[in-house]
């Protein structure tokens, strides 16, 4: 079976997924599973000139998650949380705003581990552990944290920021994989089809702005598929940090009430090449445990970006 590595960052598993269904599309495939996955905690430290034999003088080292990941490829050294700060000021969202947003979105993970509601999309795994293999079922992230704890944070990028790591999305492992098929194909076979592929979008503008991007992205992609906001049901839109949910939320007239109701990675956790498959996974199985029929997930992407997908239960 062939295989393509994506690298588009945050975007890497919807880019993967866009490109699936695209091929599906263009007839060069039938049956394609597209994903992505992140281990971050395994990011390596990167030691230049080591290879070769570091000579007098003084040496560098680097964090890969930091250097590839979680820093501006364009402004080297500073923090996407920085640009954080940037779109907050330019919104003027409060420090207490942008708590009470990561204290609601911590809220709503814990109430849907608590009632199963991530089951349905989770695969076990097991892990090495003293005494044998443990069994990984349950997001890690949310259950060490509370609510009453965030407005006591310190600011995360700058001393008198508005933005903490309970505002921001948590470094994390993780993996989200879908299988896509052409309709027919899945007919005949007896596949269950789960929902339909309605259309997907790219969205570019000022790489210090990507922070804002998928209000671009899900604009583009609301057109292309012939839906107004109001129209759908749900959305996932990644919580890179609080601001950027909030400020979509803002632009596009979005109730909170239909925007990551389960909670979003502010709570869960963005292992990056993961999460834009993970929305996608997140948001299928929300809307099938209720009921609902279109759903939009989108993220930003360092460097200006964002993307954006729609789909639709029959």
């Amino acid at each position: 079976v062939g295989a393509t590595t994506v690298n588009k960052v945050c975007g890497s598993g919807m880019k993967a997924t866009m490109l699936g269904r695209d091929l599906i599309a263009a007839g060069s495939a039938d049956i394609i599973i597209t994903g992505g996955m992140e281990s971050m905690s395994n990011a390596p430290w990167l030691l230049p000139g080591v290879r070769d034999g570091l000579r007098f003088g003084h040496g560098r080292i680097f964090d890969h998650a930091a250097l590839d990941g979680l820093e501006d490829a364009y402004d080297k050294g500073r923090a996407m949380g920085d640009f954080g700060e940037a779109t907050a000021a330019r919104y003027g969202f409060t420090r207490a705003e942008q708590d009470a947003y990561a204290a609601v979105s911590l809220q709503r993970a814990q109430a849907a581990i608590a009632a199963g509601a991530f089951a349905a999309e989770i695969a076990p795994v097991a892990v090495p552990a003293k005494g044998g293999p443990a069994e990984v079922a349950v997001d890690e992230n949310p259950r060490s944290l509370s609510a009453d704890k965030i407005p006591g944070l310190k600011p995360a990028f700058r001393p008198d920021g508005t933005i903490t790591a309970a505002s921001s999305s948590a470094n994390a492992d993780g993996a989200a994989a879908l299988v896509l098929a052409r309709r027919s194909v899945a007919d005949r076979q007896g596949l269950p089809v789960l929902a339909t592929i309605r259309g997907h979008a790219t969205y570019s503008q000022a790489p210090e702005w990507f922070t804002t991007a998928p209000i671009g992205a899900i604009r583009r992609l609301l057109d292309r598929a012939g839906w107004r906001a109001g129209e759908v049901d749900l959305f996932e839109i990644n919580e890179a940090f609080a601001c950027v949910v909030m400020a979509a939320m803002r632009d596009l007239d979005l109730p909170h009430d239909k925007v990551n109701i389960h909670g979003g990675a502010c709570a869960l956790g963005h292992p990056i090449g993961a999460t834009g498959a993970r929305l996608i996974v997140t948001l299928l199985a929300a809307m099938q445990r209720h009921g609902l029929r279109r759903g939009v997930a989108s993220l930003c992407i360092g460097g200006g970006e964002a993307t954006a997908i729609a789909i639709e239960r029959s």
